[in-house]
């Protein structure tokens, strides 16, 4: 990641019409670009003003309010400059480009996504895991995704990982101190209740890691795709769990030809439930078209975190339905959805057996649907509980599953007592690194990179 410390601008709201949209700069010193743009007594630090936005001929472009936080009190903790103006988008570039001009000579520039929160980062305004909270807020879909964004941005992700850092850091901190005197390293271990700590570190950490998996969850959601054969009842049961008809449903089997994607809600967990053509053998497809839409099926059956194989309660399985089951990707929960009840006379239920999950309902009369939606949270692993729950992002589980990897190793040495000291000590060290990446302590110019990329520009 290259540092460019030149000052920066951009348009900081969405694009489109609006009521209000802002132009915002940031720099080490804005004074020459306020005074070009305003004069030099115009603007007081962190007090609104009420200004017309004019071209450097004196034409006005808009009139608005200017704030000017004065750093390192300002979110990136530079000089920020905001323009606040109207929000149609040809008045908000004419203000940018003149923006620009007016800071030609300090070397201002158009910002790059996530730049602005990428200063706030380097200049300790926020640390790593706040700062992507701060896209995660604006890219939340749900209402809960929202809170336990707002929550991670908060600093209580983080401050529940420093916490964690600093009891790894004690412990590892007392290891090798006592690897400075090995004279007193003789019945440490119990002296010093390494092992009654490490344990302490190791539940904590699992906790913690329940909350973010959860977390996680608000945020990626699960892709749900429904399998099965022409006219079992795929979209009636989409629209059954979507809540309106977003599917055409017709007596007439191959209705769909492409996947139909819907993405609803339950218990704040995205869902994207996914309709796909009705497979059947490629000889048995009436045309070109089916025979796509079949293929398709397939290619979304191989990105799906869960697999809902539809089957007639009515007429009972197949050996079509046989050959679907058997070509599903291993490891993917799989539920036997069995549909039409309301025909074949069964009631609605879960039957958990060894092959897989099987429930009956309804679609079409919307009977079981809420055993469905439960067991959809079962495989999500919900839980509902009072706890706080944090937007992790995968690689904050990869660096939490990695440090109980090397707390788990450092628990097998400290079992042989004092005679592994020295690698007691070493999974410490590396179990403080994993921890510390999450917050930033520990990242590399390439991860920074990746992750400011993906933000939006002006942001």
């Amino acid at each position: 990641m290259n540092i460019d410390s030149s000052p920066i601008a951009a348009i900081a709201t969405a694009p489109g019409r609006g009521g209000i949209g802002v132009v915002r700069a940031s720099g080490k010193n804005l004074k020459p670009l306020i005074g070009a743009l305003f004069g030099d007594t115009a603007l007081q630090p962190r007090h609104a003003t009420y200004i017309p936005f004019t071209q450097a001929d004196g034409g006005v472009i808009d009139q608005g309010i200017a704030i000017w936080f004065k750093g390192p009190h300002s979110y990136t903790g530079e000089d920020v400059l905001e323009l606040q103006g109207h929000g149609g988008p040809i008045v908000l570039q004419m203000l940018l480009a003149r923006v620009l001009e007016a800071g030609a000579a300090l070397g201002l520039r158009l910002a790059e996504p996530g730049e602005f929160t990428r200063r706030a980062y380097l200049n300790d305004k926020l640390d790593l895991a706040q700062a992507e909270a701060v896209a995660d807020l604006i890219d939340a879909s749900t209402e809960a995704a929202a809170k336990s964004a707002s929550q991670s941005l908060s600093g209580a992700f983080s401050k529940t990982v420093n916490t964690l850092v600093g009891n790894v850091t004690n412990l590892r901190m007392l290891v090798e101190a006592t690897l400075d005197f090995p004279e007193e390293e003789i019945d440490f271990l119990e002296k010093s209740d390494a092992r009654g700590q490490l344990k302490g570190i190791v539940d904590a950490l699992e906790q913690v890691f329940k909350q973010a998996a959860q977390g996680a969850l608000l945020r990626e959601g699960l892709n749900v795709v429904l399998v099965g054969q022409p006219n079992v009842g795929k979209s009636s049961l989409l629209n059954a769990l979507a809540g309106n008809d977003v599917a055409i449903v017709t007596p007439i089997a191959g209705t769909t030809r492409d996947k139909v994607t819907e993405t609803i809600q339950i218990e704040g967990i995205p869902l994207n439930i996914i309709d796909t053509a009705g497979i059947r053998a490629p000889e048995e497809a009436t045309d070109v078209v089916e025979r796509i839409g079949i293929e398709r099926t397939w290619n979304e059956v191989g990105k799906a975190d869960v697999i809902l194989h539809l089957l007639d309660a009515d007429h009972g399985p197949s050996r079509s339905d046989e050959s679907i089951t058997e070509a599903f990707p291993q490891g993917v929960p799989v539920l036997r959805i069995w549909n039409k009840i309301d025909l074949s006379g069964h009631k609605p239920a879960v039957d958990v057996m060894d092959d897989a999950t099987h429930i009956y309902l309804s679609a079409h009369e919307h009977i079981g649907i809420d055993l469905l939606r439960q067991e959809l949270l079962r495989i999500a692993g919900w839980q509902q509980t009072g706890e706080s729950l944090y937007l992790a992002r995968e690689r904050h589980l990869i660096a939490l599953k990695n440090a109980g990897a090397h707390l788990a190793r450092a628990g097998e040495h400290a079992a042989q007592n004092d005679q592994s000291l020295d690698l007691f000590a070493e999974e410490l060290r590396l179990a403080q690194v994993q921890l510390s990446s999450i917050t930033g302590a520990f990242s590399s110019d390439d991860l920074l990179g990746v992750i400011f990329s993906r933000f939006c520009i002006g942001k």
